[in-house]
């Protein structure tokens, strides 16, 4: 039985009929017309529980089939306990071809379907290309972040080329005012194409009319762009930029994978009946773009992959991505490339704020050009303004390095005195939603290493850490390892320092 309608059924009945259902996109249907219709809480746990058992049959390399088959199950009136339940289900088949062709008049046939689409299903023979980059910009000029992923999308697209043909490009997107000459620079760090937006209301970033240009660029037919949507959309994972690529990838009916700090195109052998579309079958999806980000533990990286359903097509496969993950490329001013001015009307209730008078923030605390950092974590809560100018102390030690926070220090909410509460400030935070950094010399002190903070200083040169725990995952990725007591460690490590003896008092205490 797969022409199960959940509103007609009470839970008991529901959890009988799924058990004769074997295509997990049937059941996937019948999941998405629950949560539209009376989304009852037990009853969408009943058709994931048969969505998973599908699965776990299909892991497990046995798919058992049912002996109950379709249409050995007859549901009558008297089967119903609910008098309600039981006068919806004496509709007629009248009554039931109405409410269909009532559905089929909601359903407008728009290949962009609206904010309250129930389920969106695959352009028909639809066509996807390139690797989109949107590149974002402040005060005139490219952040470092949309550099970096230019240069990133240089290296992937150039390696889809080597591995399945085909003339596939870098799209450079950009959206403020005066683009044309940041385009032409675009080109320069690896796009084939640059597609820019100049309007004067737009030189600071606004929501809605960022997202709309956006989307009507990846889905607009237009002469240098043949195909209904991007293949790959990159955004950087700035607070402008997570806005920015939630919303887009929602308009072009796609998901997200934010926070990345690794790309790589291949194929994937997929086993999941949810995705395959028939329990017990193996498919090889191409051209995935495995998108690696730290997961929610903290300790662990996780591998997100965007893969169409059966009958359904997930495109563009889209993440935004951590700054400092990538290399930017060498400029190349000999390079050829295609630079596009778009268009499109931009209605004024697309502008109903009206920015009237900001604020310019100081420049802030830079950490990544120094050439010694000094992290410290959770490991001074039992004295956080001792530990804050024990760190500070080692700090002045050095002819060029600044103090650096795990998160734990900016989230902790420490009472620290008066003459060290500067220092406690989200703008030292190291990690996946801080900074990237990579000096020569990475001294982290009562950090306990979660991946949040691996990925915002595991490529500095020499990592010392120090930490009570002998089983702190930082230590797995620390090139001296210190047991012992920040409190205790870090005044002997100023003391070498000024001596210029540090070398000889991490090798005394690294075990």
């Amino acid at each position: 039985m797969t022409d199960v309608n959940p509103g007609d059924r009470t839970v008991e009945e529901l959890e009988e009929d799924v058990q004769t259902v074997e295509d997990p996109g049937a059941l996937d249907d019948m999941l998405s017309a629950e949560a539209n219709d009376k989304d009852r809480t037990t009853a969408k746990e009943v058709i994931q529980a048969r969505i998973d058992e599908l699965e776990d049959e299909t892991e497990g390399g046995e798919a058992t089939e049912d002996t109950e088959t379709e249409g050995e199950y007859e549901e009558t009136a008297e089967d119903v306990e609910d008098p309600d339940e039981a006068e919806e289900t004496e509709k007629s088949d009248s009554e039931a071809e109405e409410t269909d062709e009532d559905e089929a008049e909601e359903d407008d046939g728009l290949t962009q379907p609206t904010a309250d689409k129930k389920h969106v299903r695959a352009l028909e023979n639809g066509v996807y290309r390139d690797m989109w980059v949107y590149c974002e910009t402040q005060g005139g000029e490219l952040l470092d972040v949309s550099k970096e992923m230019l240069g990133k999308a240089r290296e992937l697209m150039d390696g889809y080329e080597d591995e399945y043909g085909g003339d596939e490009r870098v799209v450079a997107v950009l959206v403020g005012d005066d683009m044309r000459d940041l385009a032409e620079e675009c080109i320069t760090l690896g796009a084939d194409v640059a597609v820019y937006h100049d309007d004067e209301r737009l030189e600071r970033f606004r929501h809605k009319p960022y997202t709309e240009i956006v989307a009507d660029m990846a889905r607009t037919e237009a002469e240098w762009k043949e195909y209904d949507k991007p293949r790959y959309f990159l955004f950087p994972a700035t607070n402008n930029g997570r806005d920015l690529s939630a919303q887009v990838q929602g308009e072009l009916d796609s998901g997200l994978a934010s926070d990345c700090s690794g790309l790589t195109i291949t194929n994937e052998l997929i086993s999941n009946p949810v995705k395959t579309g028939t329990p017990g079958e193996k498919v090889d999806f191409e051209r995935i773009l495995h998108m690696k980000r730290p997961d929610f533990s903290g300790f662990e990286y996780s591998t997100i992959l965007c893969i169409d359903n059966p009958d359904r097509e997930f495109h563009p496969q889209g993440c935004s991505v951590i700054p400092g993950s990538f290399d930017a490329m060498d400029p190349d001013p000999e390079r050829v490339g295609e630079v596009v001015s778009h268009d499109i009307d931009t209605p004024d209730e697309w502008y109903r704020v009206e920015v009237s008078d900001w604020d310019t923030l100081d420049t802030g605390v830079d950490l990544t050009g120094r050439e010694v950092i000094v992290a410290i974590g959770r490991g001074i809560g039992d004295d956080p303004t001792e530990g804050i100018e024990l760190a500070l102390d080692l700090v002045d030690a050095f002819d060029d390095a600044d103090l650096g926070l795990s998160r734990g220090v900016v989230t902790a909410s420490y009472s620290v005195d008066g003459h060290v509460e500067q220092y406690v400030s989200e703008e030292r935070q190291i990690g996946e939603t801080g900074q990237i950094v990579q000096p020569p010399l990475y001294i982290a002190a009562g950090i306990s290493g979660a991946i949040q903070h691996k990925v915002g200083m595991d490529e500095s040169e020499t990592i010392v850490s120090i930490n009570t725990d002998t089983d702190a995952d930082i230590r797995d990725f620390s090139d001296y390892f210190i047991e012992g007591d920040l409190f205790d460690v870090l005044p002997r490590l100023t003391e070498a320092v000024k001596a210029g003896e540090l070398g000889a008092v991490v090798a005394e205490d690294d075990d």
